[in-house]
């Protein structure tokens, strides 16, 4: 199903590169459905909720959804998360070509008030460790799509280590951008992600320890050997060095 799910959000990111945010469903002679984003919206998610059953109540797709509130697989959301109904961007998506509709003004268009800033705690109940050594080489920037941890360079076939108790949720390369990617859950809140590996040593649903290898890095979806890290505390990203050991 995880897999399902992410060769379907690819199809979505891909989508939305294009002239509109439809997203097919069924294949491609499958019928065609549209979100119809609630500008300005939000939802809070309460205990037993899922992305699917919060996207299909409010008429958006739950792909949609998802990447506009960068939920990354395996598509987790938590009780007290806020999900915003709309796209960041300001432009809304086109509507089905083969339904000509009449579309206001472009003044009279909403406009989506600004994202706030993730706030995430200044503190962990996960007693972090540094997933690898090397040089850091890429830092974590707020907003920025490509930035959303940090890039730690080192050599093909080096140990790459869970950064803290948990258990596998994702080991897979169905993630653009990623290469070969572990994801561990260590709690309800708290995420980490291992990008660009040689080699994944873990399966989905497996137990790991702090410093247990994990991977070998390596430079799947990257141009050199190194390892991507995240930290994602409720879904969003938040920088790993406000809470890996300051060396």
């Amino acid at each position: 199903m995880v897999r399902a799910l992410i060769c379907l959000l690819i199809v979505a990111v891909l989508a939305s590169c294009g002239r509109s945010h439809v997203v097919r469903e069924g294949g491609a002679r499958g019928p065609v459905r549209v979100s119809t984003p609630k500008y300005g919206s939000t939802v809070v998610v309460q205990r037993g909720q899922t992305l699917y059953r919060i996207a299909t109540n409010n008429g958006i797709s739950p792909l949609d959804l998802a990447v506009w509130n960068s939920v990354p697989p395996p598509y987790t959301i938590y009780p007290g998360q806020r999900l915003r109904l709309y796209p960041s961007t300001s432009r809304a998506p086109l509507p089905n070509p083969s339904r000509p509709i009449s579309r206001p003004p472009t003044s009279t268009t909403p406009r989506p008030p600004p994202e706030a800033p993730v706030v995430a705690p200044v503190s962990s109940p996960v007693p972090w460790r540094w997933p690898t050594e090397g040089q850091l080489i890429g830092r974590y920037v707020s907003g920025e799509p490509t930035k959303q941890g940090i890039d730690i360079a080192g050599t093909g076939g080096q140990a790459v280590r869970a950064a803290g108790d948990g258990v596998v949720v994702y080991s897979g390369s169905g993630l653009v951008g990623y290469g070969e990617l572990i994801i561990v859950k260590h709690n309800e809140q708290w995420l980490s992600a291992y990008g660009h590996n040689r080699s994944r040593l873990v399966n989905e649903g497996q137990i790991v320890k702090s410093g247990q290898q994990i991977a070998e890095m390596g430079r799947s979806g990257a141009a050199r050997d190194m390892l991507h890290f995240e930290i994602r505390y409720n879904g969003k990203p938040v920088d790993p060095l406000a809470y890996l050991p300051k060396k």
